[in-house]
C-alpha cells in the first residue's frame, strides 16, 4: 500500500449508508503487513443471495475455486477477505487453508461452510498460514456493524493508494433501495471476468439467479472494459450479495432479471460497477494520466473492443502517454496488429477532441504546440474512428510511467 495517493485519485469520497442486513469489521491478523488491517469480515442476515464472476485464469487461486463451488448454493452468510497473500499456485496447502479459513468463520458466524465466500489478495505462491485467523474472525464476529465500507476498503488494499467506494440509491416498487461496492486492484489488471477484488451488497430482494444475470451483464462494459498492464490476475473475484431487507418496506421480490420493475435498479447497479472499475484505472500502478480510449465505426462492437484493448495494453502509447507525447503512430501500430478490419487510408486519430491524423496521414490542420498542450491533462482522450461500419466501444486505462517498474520491482522485497 503506497504512501502517497494518486493524483487521479476521486476528489471526493462518498458517504456510504447502511445496508440492512450487513455487517463490517476488519482487523490486523498478521497475514504480510505491519500496523494495518488486513482481514475483513462482512456478516450477512439469513436468506442473502450471492452473485458472482471470477477470473477465466488457468491458474486460479484457491479462493477462487473455492467460491464457484459453494456459488452453487445461492445463498451468503459471510464473506472473508484477506490482503497480504493471494493463496494462488498453492496446491493442497492452498487449499487445506481456504477449508480452515471457512471452518473458522462458519463457526464464528453460526452457519454452515457452504454459506462463506472467501477472497484473497497478494503475493502469488507463499503458502497462506490460516490459523492466523483463528480467534482474529471470532472477534469480528461478535463487533461487526452496518457501516464503515472505507475502513473495509482500506483493509482489503495492496499497492493501491486510496480505498475505492460507490453507492447508489434507488427505488426498486415502494422502496427505497441502496447499492453499495468496494473494490480494490492497482496492478495485474487486465480482467476477463469482472476485477481484482470487488464487492457489492444491496437490499433489494432480487433471487439468485437474476443477480447472476445482473452481474454477468454489469461487468462487460465496465470491469471488462479496463487494463493497467495487460495481466489477468490469478485471484480475480467479484461478488455481489442481495440481503432482501427492503420486502418489508414493499420492495418486490424480483425472481427474473428481465423484471421491467428491475430498469432504475440496473443501471443504477451498472453505475456502481463503473464507478468502480474507472477508481481502478485512477489507481493504476504508478499512474499520473487517466486515459480513454473510443473506437468507432468498427465492423462490430466485439471488434471494437479489440482494437481499444489493443491500444490500452500498448506499452509504447501508454509511455508516449506517460511523456505527454500525442505519438499517433503508436496508435495506429496498435491498431495494425489488433488483427481486427482496419484500412489504413480510412483511419483517423484524435487526442484530447484534437485531430491528429486524417484519411490515412497527418491531419492537414495539425498543431504541435496545441496538441502538446492538450497531452499536458490529467485525463487523455483517444479516439479512432475506422470508417468501416456502426461497432463501437471504449475502454479505460492509464499511463506507464517509471513508478510502475519502481512498485513492480520491488514488490516482494
Amino acid at each position: 500500500m503506497s504512501s502517497s495517493v494518486s493524483p487521479l485519485a476521486p476528489k471526493h469520497v462518498p458517504d456510504m449508508p447502511v445496508i440492512a442486513g450487513v455487517r463490517l469489521a476488519t482487523a490486523e491478523a498478521g497475514i504480510r503487513y505491519k500496523n494495518r488491517t488486513d482481514v475483513l469480515l462482512a456478516v450477512m442476515d439469513k436468506g442473502t443471495a450471492v452473485a458472482g464472476v471470477f477470473t477465466k485464469s488457468k491458474c486460479p487461486s484457491a479462493p477462487v475455486e473455492w467460491c464457484r463451488a459453494k456459488l452453487k448454493g445461492g445463498k451468503a452468510r459471510a464473506l472473508v477477505v484477506n490482503s497480504g497473500n493471494a493463496n494462488a499456485f498453492t496446491g493442497k496447502t492452498g487449499r487445506a487453508s481456504t477449508a480452515l479459513t471457512a471452518k473458522i468463520a462458519a463457526k464464528a458466524v453460526g452457519c454452515s461452510e457452504g454459506e462463506i465466500f472467501l477472497a484473497s489478495t497478494g503475493v502469488i505462491g507463499e503458502p497462506l498460514d490460516a490459523t492466523k485467523f483463528d480467534g482474529v474472525l471470532g472477534r469480528l464476529a461478535e463487533t461487526a456493524e452496518p457501516g464503515d465500507y472505507l475502513a473495509a476498503a482500506k483493509a482489503i488494499m495492496t499497492t493501491d493508494t486510496f480505498p475505492k467506494v460507490a453507492t447508489a440509491t434507488v427505488k426498486l416498487g415502494k422502496a427505497k433501495v441502496t447499492i453499495n461496492g468496494m473494490a480494490k486492484g492497482a496492478g495485474m489488471i487486465a480482467p476477463d471476468m469482472a476485477t481484482m477484488l470487488s464487492f457489492i451488497f444491496t437490499d433489494a430482494p432480487i433471487a439468485p439467479a437474476a443477480l447472476q444475470a445482473l452481474l454477468k451483464s454489469g461487468v462487460e462494459d465496465t470491469f471488462n472494459a479496463v487494463t493497467i498492464d495487460g495481466d489477468t490476475s490469478t485471484s480475480d473475484t467479484l461478488l455481489a450479495f442481495a440481503t432482501g431487507a427492503a420486502a418489508a418496506h414493499g420492495a418486490p421480490k424480483i425472481s427474473r432479471a428481465s423484471d421491467p420493475r428491475l430498469k432504475a435498479f440496473v443501471k443504477a447497479f451498472n453505475q456502481v460497477l463503473a464507478n468502480l472499475s474507472e477508481q481502478v484505472a485512477r489507481d493504476g500502478e504508478g499512474a499520473r494520466k487517466l486515459v480513454e480510449i473510443t473506437v468507432e465505426g468498427a465492423k462490430t462492437k466485439a471488434s471494437a473492443r479489440k482494437i481499444a484493448m489493443s491500444i490500452a495494453n500498448s506499452p509504447l502509447v501508454k509511455t508516449a502517454i506517460a511523456g505527454e507525447d500525442a505519438n499517433w503512430g503508436r496508435v495506429v501500430m496498435a491498431v495494425g496488429k489488433a488483427g481486427e478490419p482496419a484500412d489504413r487510408d480510412k483511419l483517423s486519430i484524435s487526442f484530447n477532441g484534437i485531430r491528429v491524423a486524417k484519411s490515412g496521414a497527418r491531419d492537414p490542420s495539425y498543431d504541435e504546440a496545441q496538441v502538446s498542450e492538450a497531452m499536458k491533462a490529467p485525463e487523455i482522450a483517444i479516439k479512432v474512428a475506422l470508417g468501416l461500419g456502426k461497432g463501437r466501444d471504449r475502454v479505460m486505462t492509464c499511463d506507464l510511467t517509471k513508478e510502475y517498474v519502481a512498485i513492480n520491482g520491488d514488490y516482494r522485497s
